[in-house]
């Protein structure tokens, strides 16, 4: 089972890493995916804060944030017990076009961490963060199209990710 995936994942970023948009695109699409980094939730954060002032946003920003922690614990975890290889590591017609954070790519942490608070957003404010998301998702497929993650590592990231809020907000509303 495990060499059918990987084979499929072989045969997935195989064909997306050599379809290319115009250097325009891919550069914009470079600068969109670094957004993914994290860079995105303090423009967020103070649109939120805005929008719903402070008594209404500190308890998305602790849910937030207990999403987020609960899923950096469970990202280590798996991530240092499967010890994926990258695909431009294990495959040399896959090319890295934007920089990997770490060595290993299973899951994605780009699509679970920013998942896991999409949701508590996304939960706590729906009309505001359903955009949000979307971002993690796009994130990650934008990840297998630049070489750094296989398809299922971002399909796995954003199932933990949902599962990482989850846990979050059962932790939230058992201590709160």
């Amino acid at each position: 089972m495990l060499k059918r995936i990987a084979e499929f994942d072989n045969r997935v970023s195989v064909y997306w890493t050599n379809r290319r948009f115009s250097k325009g695109t891919e550069k914009l699409l470079k600068f969109y995916v670094r957004l993914g980094d994290g860079y995105i939730w303090a423009a967020f954060a103070l649109f939120v804060f805005l929008k719903v002032g402070w008594d209404r946003f500190l308890p998305i920003l602790w849910q937030a944030l207990m999403a987020l922690a609960v899923s950096l614990v469970l990202y280590e975890v798996v991530k240092l017990n499967t010890k994926r290889p990258r695909p431009f590591a294990a495959n040399p017609q896959i090319k890295a076009e934007v920089p990997p954070l770490d060595k290993y790519s299973f899951p994605s942490g780009h699509t679970m961490n920013n998942l896991a608070v999409a949701s508590a957003v996304f939960f706590c404010v729906p009309q505001y963060g359903w955009i949000m998301i979307l971002l993690p998702l796009t994130w990650g497929l934008l990840r297998v199209y630049f070489g750094v993650h296989w398809l299922t590592d971002i399909l796995c990231g954003f199932l933990l990710g949902i599962l990482s809020f989850v846990l979050g907000h059962v932790i939230w509303i058992t201590i709160f």
